[in-house]
Formats: structure tokens, sequence, C-alpha cells
């Protein structure tokens, strides 16, 4: 391992299995804690053998993945900037081991490596170029690559090092979400003999839609990035061709036509090439404007596929709709070209769905437009049935000569399907219905509670001395556990601050905690549940949860939780983690020693408590709710006020 090796906060957290608060609070609390080495003051760096150390003797878990090893050295190999360079770097040398693994056990036998960088060189001459792979990486890292390859294989060996730096630089990054990827391979058809991506980034999109027997084409304007992308893609056997440079002024493929185009270019970008470019045969739909850089791409895109060909592009919300774009818009709608407008979700981007028009093909009539909400799925059968022209888009599509207005708007959000009246007004009134039935719930109120006298107050413990008793076992779930569709109920956070059943599911593992009726459940917001038959028994304790178990002959489990609820929610001085902290040390928690009838009879006042404010949700909720369909309807014309006749 280099001794060069540094890692951040949140690295430490997350390889021995802790939240960051957690080492915040090491550092604050012993004063032999490991100084920074480098980075900043808001983002210091650690050295990994001093963390390592320190943690071993505080008798605190701490294990070290091969592959962490290698990521932690790679970073320590160079500042932040160059980080990029080194992945690519490593990224060649990997497709070096994968390539030539004769020619790197015969190089291996010397010690210092000074054969690499020209073995690297010469089995590399395909990707785009990125230096000599070998320089700054040094033999110990060299052979930390090699060892990591031979246990996980160059591909998910480099996939690693990917997913890696895709967290350490998500802000400088913008990464495809990888459903979103899927989705679009889905959308493009079934197995294109060519796809292109002319802004390909790391490699994401060509990564889903390619396979063996497709010939993959990518061009990206960053060099280190379309390295990246270009070894993760020969990792795979996939055959692509990477280029670096920029697809618009500079492009690599222009006598290319392809049988798809996936594309998430570059959002506002102003320098996209206007004035150089404002005679190109690109245009065919109308010279975009400066500050419309994102016409710019669809139109290269279409202009990159075959007659027929689809292309499936990534495009910012405001596109559908800003008036500087309405002549290019009505454009491609008249020319049949614009097939399909998708919201994605609330926080994304948009999804538009074009088709290159073959000569002779009558334009459609109708244009798709989702808001899919993240139901991928829905998207995924609506878009062939809208081209097929079959049942599956009712109340998704728009006629086309609706749209060629002074706005040419196609926003999802402004043509979103007027609701059946009858469908409406059926759903308001089961609001309604629900909204009464509510407020009837709550007519019980809160518990009933009379006002202490002057007796003198109880003895406390705290929950640290329960513990030490063994009247109390904390439970901690892993920091991370992989969710999957089916399999063991898994608890969450959500879950705990919701009052409900458990919703994710994961698969069994040896470090999961199984949950019993009687645990008191925390959340790190404060949020406290005591779990029962109905709400978690036997489901798994999500991640960053704890859970205290407490002796029945003893404990009363909800006089526990209301006190622990209350330090929680309060952050009462006495149990916060730092006096200028807000969050709450549970160990510190004071609880009152009663006998158990009494903790029984505080249990049910805390029970009623927590019932009410459960009540109080729903009823907010389905109140909510009541108002958006009394609004919507009254506005639509579907409901009328009770002194009105249709």
């Amino acid at each position: 391992m280099s001794s060069d090796a540094t890692l951040n906060a949140g690295d430490i957290a997350r390889l021995a299995g802790v939240g960051r608060a957690a080492v915040s609070n090491w550092r604050r609390r012993y004063d032999d804690f490991p100084r920074p080495v480098g980075g900043t003051a808001a983002s210091p760096l650690f050295s990994l053998r001093e963390v390592e150390d320190w943690l071993r003797e505080n008798g605190k878990a701490f294990e070290v993945s091969l592959g962490d090893r290698v990521w932690q050295s790679l970073r320590g190999a160079g500042d932040d900037l160059r980080l990029p360079e080194l992945v690519a770097r490593a990224g060649a040398v990997l497709l070096y081991l994968h390539r030539d693994p004769d020619g790197w056990r015969r190089l291996a036998r010397d010690p210092a490596l000074s054969g690499l960088p020209a073995a690297v060189e010469k089995a590399t001459g395909d990707l785009p170029r990125v230096g000599h792979a070998a320089d700054d990486l040094g033999a110990d890292l060299v052979r930390l690559l090699a060892g990591l390859a031979a246990e996980r294989g160059a591909d998910g060996a480099f996939e690693l090092i990917c997913e890696r730096y895709v967290e350490a630089h998500s802000r400088a990054l913008d990464v495809t979400r990888a459903d979103i990827a899927a989705l679009l391979a889905t959308l493009i058809g079934p197995e294109p003999r060519m796809v292109l991506d002319p802004a390909c980034g790391i490699g994401t999109l060509l990564l889903t839609g390619g396979g063996r027997d497709v010939r993959v084409l990518g061009q990206e304007l960053d060099e280190t990035a379309a390295a990246i992308a270009a070894v993760r893609l020969l990792l795979r056997g996939i055959h692509a061709e990477i280029i670096a440079g920029d697809a618009l002024t500079r492009d690599a493929f222009a006598t290319t036509s392809a049988d798809a185009v996936v594309c998430h270019p570059p959002f506002n970008e102003r320098a996209w090439g206007f004035d150089e470019l404002t005679g190109d045969p690109r245009w065919e739909y109308g010279l975009p404007p400066r500050g419309e850089s994102e016409l710019a791409w669809v139109q290269h895109c279409l202009a990159r596929v075959r007659p027929g060909g689809t292309v499936a592009i990534l495009m910012p919300p405001a596109a559908a709709s800003r008036r500087s774009g309405r002549r290019i818009r009505g454009n491609l709608l008249r020319a049949g070209a614009l097939r399909g407008v998708v919201t994605l979700s609330a926080a994304g981007p948009d999804l538009w769905l074009l088709r290159r028009p073959a000569p002779g093909e009558r334009p459609p009539s109708e244009l798709l437009l989702m808001d899919a909400s993240d139901d991928f799925a829905a998207v995924a059968a609506a878009w062939p049935a809208h081209l097929a022209g079959t049942a599956g888009t009712a109340g998704r599509t728009v006629r086309i000569i609706d749209l060629l207005d002074d706005e040419v708007d196609v926003s999802p959000a402004r043509h979103r399907p007027r609701r059946d009246a009858t469908e409406l007004g059926r759903g308001f009134a089961a609001a309604r219905d629900g909204f009464q039935a509510a407020l009837e719930g709550l007519r019980g109120g809160p518990p009933e509670l009379r006002t202490a006298g002057r007796d003198r107050e109880p003895l406390m413990t705290t929950v640290a001395e329960l513990v030490k008793e063994g009247a109390v076992t904390v439970l901690q779930a892993p920091f991370k556990i992989p969710m999957a569709e089916s399999g063991t109920p898994v608890l969450t956070g959500e879950d705990i601050a919701a009052g409900g059943p458990p919703s994710g599911r994961t698969r069994p593992g040896p470090a999961l905690v199984t949950l019993a009726a009687g645990d008191i459940v925390a959340a790190p917001t404060g949020a406290i549940r005591v779990v029962t038959a109905e709400t978690g028994a036997g489901a798994v304790l999500g991640p960053q949860l704890t859970a205290y178990r407490v002796d029945p002959d003893t404990l009363d489990a909800d006089f526990v939780a209301g006190f622990l609820r209350f330090a929680g929610t309060s952050a009462a001085a006495s149990s916060r983690v730092h006096p200028a902290s807000s969050r709450t040390d549970a160990r510190r928690v004071r609880i009152p020693r009663l006998p158990l009838p009494e903790q029984r009879a505080y249990g049910g006042a805390f029970r009623g408590l927590i019932a009410l404010e459960d009540g109080l949700r729903e009823t907010a909720a389905l109140g909510e709710t009541l108002v958006r369909l009394g609004f919507e309807g009254l506005v639509d014309g579907h409901l009328l006020p009770c002194d009105q006749r249709a």
C-alpha cells in the first residue's frame, strides 16, 4: 500500500460503518485522533495508515478492502484537480492487464516496473490519449490495481474506481442516473446495430445501451472523460470507438448514420458555437438561438441518425416552453420528428423522443406527452404503443395541431389530461368522507393527564446505566443495506416517521438485525417507534437506525420510548452529544426508576399521544387532498357549488 493513501471524513465513516457525525465526534472527543495531512479546513484529508492504527487501538471495527486501498492510494497520488486524469490512467493500466496478462506476468518481475509505460501505451492505442498511463501512479499502486483485477476482474475493478470517483466528484460530474440510462436503452428499440452518443461523458448511456453485437460510437469534449468511457466499454467487450472533441464544432462522425442516438448534453451552454455554425446544414429545423444550445444538440442528433431511427435525448424542462425555441419546436412537430416529451421526475430532466422522418412518411397527428413521476415502466410501455398507434396511450397524447399556436408549448404539465368529471367527483367524495372519518377519530382527544403533586422526584437513571445492567440491549443496523425488489422486509427511517409498516426489501445477510415486538426503533431525525406485530416484528432494522431491546420483566417499552422521544425532539441540553449540537446522545437520556405498573401507566399515556399525533398527520394529509381536488374540480368545471345547478 502506498504510504500516501489518504481519506476524508466521509471515507472514514463509510469504511467504519458509522455516520459522518460519529467521525466529527471522534475528532472532538479524542485528542489522539490523527491530525489532517492535507485537504482544506472544510474538507481535511487524513492518513489511511494513521486512521487504521487509531481505530484498531480504540477497538472500533474498521476493515479496508483491497478496492478501498486502491481508491485511497489513487487519490493520494495527486490533488483533486488531477484525479480525473489519474482515474483514466488507472483504467488504461487495467485495460493493459486485461489484454496482455502474459506480458504483465513477465513485466511484474521487475520491482520498479520500468517497462510498464511503454507496454501500456502499446496495448491501449485505441484509447483517447491520456499520456503514459503508469506515470505518477507508482509501482505499488499498479501492483494494487493488478491485485484488484485478479479479485474482481479488470472491468469490475474499474467500475469500483469509477463509482468512487463519481461519489467524490458528484458536484462536478453530471452523470446520468442508472435507472434513466436503462430506460433510454429500452426506448431506442431492440438491438440496434449502431448506437451513437455525441456527448457521452464517462460512458453511462453507451454502457447501458451497448452490447457485444452493437457498434458503439461516442464523442466527448473532455479528453479524460472520453478515455474513462472508452475503458469502461472496452473492458466489457463492447465494440466501441470513443473520440475526444466537441461534437457540435468538431464532429467526429459527420458521415455516420446510426440506428439510434442517445444523449445527455450539457445544459445552458452559451459558448456552443453559435457564431461559427450559423450556416451549418444540420439546422434543418431552424437556426438554434444563442441561448438554446439544447436545440442545437437535438438537431445534431437527428442529423446523425438514419431515417426512421430513434433519438432519445435528455433536456431541461424549460426547453419545452421557452419562447425563443418555439419556431424550432413547431418545425419539429410539423415534420413529425418530435414524437414524445416525458417529464421523468419532479427534480430531473425531461426526455424528448424523436424519429428522423423517412422519405414519403406521413407525419403523425399526435404527440405523446407524459408525466412519468418516476414510473419508468409506464413510459417503456407507452412509447412503442404510441409508435404503433395501438391502445395504451389513452389520455397521454395531444393533437399536434392543437400545439401549433403562438407558444408551441410541449410541456407535459401544460397539457395534463383533464380528469373525467365522474372520476373526480368520486375522488372528492371519498376524500371528504375520509377526512370526516379522521376528524371523528380525533374526537377521542388526548389521554387524560392530571397535575402532579409535590411528591419527591423519583430516582433517575440513564440509558447507558440500563445497558450496563442488562435491562436494555442496543442493536445497530449496518450503515448501508442493499435494497431489492423482493426478499426480507426492511423497516426504514421513512417508515418510522410515518408510523407505517416496513416498505423496503433486502436479501438475507449475516449483519442484519431482525426486529421483535417491543423493540424501540430510533431514527437519526429523532423519530421513535415501538415495534408491534403489525408494524415491523420480523422485519430487518433499516440503515442508520438503532433498536433498543428492553427486558420486559423490568422495563415497559412504551415508557422508555416516551422519554427517548422527548429527548430526541426537544434536544434537551443534558442529552446532547455536544453543548453546541442539536443531536441527542441516547445513552445520556434520563429515565425515572419506577415500578413496572407505573411504567405501564406512563407507557399508555405516551401511546395515546403518539396515536393523536398519527391521527393529526393523517387528517392533515386527507385535508390537503380534499382541498386540491376541490380546487381542481371547480376550476375545470367538473364540480359545482351546491347552490348552483348544471
